[in-house]
């Protein structure tokens, strides 16, 4: 008989509610609604992260961004500035830090495919110079207004007390389920993941396939700074630094393999719940910072060496 194995977005879907009921057992009131929705809320911010980060890691060739988090900071950056708080300028500046983001994406994607520098090298080399030209131009005065109307926007409730950031979030995983799964793209994607060779055998223009996949990386980590701008309301030079290595960490929870060709954003989603349930129940349960950062990081790697074991699926 063949072994019975749940798909790894399941996994990730089941360890996070047993992270909430563990959460209320150990601590009255910690599986309360109120904070079930602040979970999701914090959980969208890096999900949406990541997003770009799922598409990276399953295009192979050792891909993972780490510019995402200088990305996040350079989006917010420009929003606060440019708008100065007002609501008629939000959509015209979002749009361009959504450009900017895609633009340090692009250029990551051309110097891994174009100058063939390692995509982990590339990527960190980007975020210095994206951090130096942030500290540049600002001169570590952060001077500007969150616009009233995306503050509403991510952390209004829309139904049921949910913020509007969940159901962003959630159309983004559509989104993304059908480019993955209904596109050429998507299809391409896996193919260059598994094997580039093969795939640039079969007609697949990796290098375009490569730099098209950073831009968007890029495109959602501005995204992501976006919203958590209208969630935070200020901004400061190390805004998006703490969800470079979770982006990476949630993508692998989710069962999507590093080594490319394997994966969905659904199971991204899953994991970045993991891992948000996983901070707020050390947080609330009033441990030494020391101890908080030591559990997270053994658990980190146990779920990291589990869902590494899973190379037998890929074909």
């Amino acid at each position: 008989m063949r072994k019975l194995t749940l798909p790894p977005p399941l996994i990730a879907l089941l360890l996070a509610i047993g992270l909430f009921v563990l959460g209320g057992i150990l601590r009255p009131g910690f599986a309360s609604p109120s904070l079930a929705i602040n979970i999701l809320r914090l959980s969208a911010f890096l999900g949406i992260v990541a997003a770009g980060q799922t598409l990276v890691i399953i295009s192979g060739g050792e891909g993972i961004d780490l510019s995402v988090g200088a990305v996040i900071t350079l989006s917010a950056v420009l929003i606060y500035r440019l708008t100065g708080g007002s609501d008629a300028l939000t959509l015209p500046v979002l749009a361009l830090a959504l450009a900017c983001g895609a633009a340090v994406g692009a250029l990551n994607g051309l110097g891994v495919t174009l100058l063939r520098i390692p995509p982990l090298v590339m990527t960190l080399g980007m975020t210095g110079v994206v951090q130096g030209l942030i500290l540049a131009v600002t001169q570590g005065q952060m001077v500007g207004a969150t616009p009233g109307a995306l503050s509403a926007l991510v952390s209004r409730p829309l139904i049921f007390g949910i913020p509007g950031v969940v159901p962003i979030w959630l159309l983004l995983g559509v989104a993304l389920w059908l480019l993955l799964e209904r596109t050429t793209y998507g299809k391409q994607l896996f193919a260059i993941g598994v094997n580039r060779t093969t795939a640039r055998l079969s007609g697949v223009p990796v290098p375009g396939m490569v730099a098209l996949t950073y831009t968007l990386s890029g495109l959602l980590a501005a995204l992501a700074g976006a919203m958590l701008l209208g969630y935070t309301q200020n901004v400061f030079l190390r805004l998006g630094t703490p969800y470079t290595l979770p982006s990476v960490a949630a993508v692998v929870v989710g069962g999507t393999l590093l080594a490319g060709g394997h994966g969905s954003y659904w199971g991204t989603m899953a994991g970045a719940l993991v891992l948000t349930l996983l901070t707020s129940l050390l947080t609330s349960l009033q441990l030494p910072e020391s101890a908080r950062q030591i559990i997270y990081g053994v658990t980190l790697l146990l779920l990291l060496f589990a869902y590494g074991r899973q190379r037998s699926l890929r074909q």
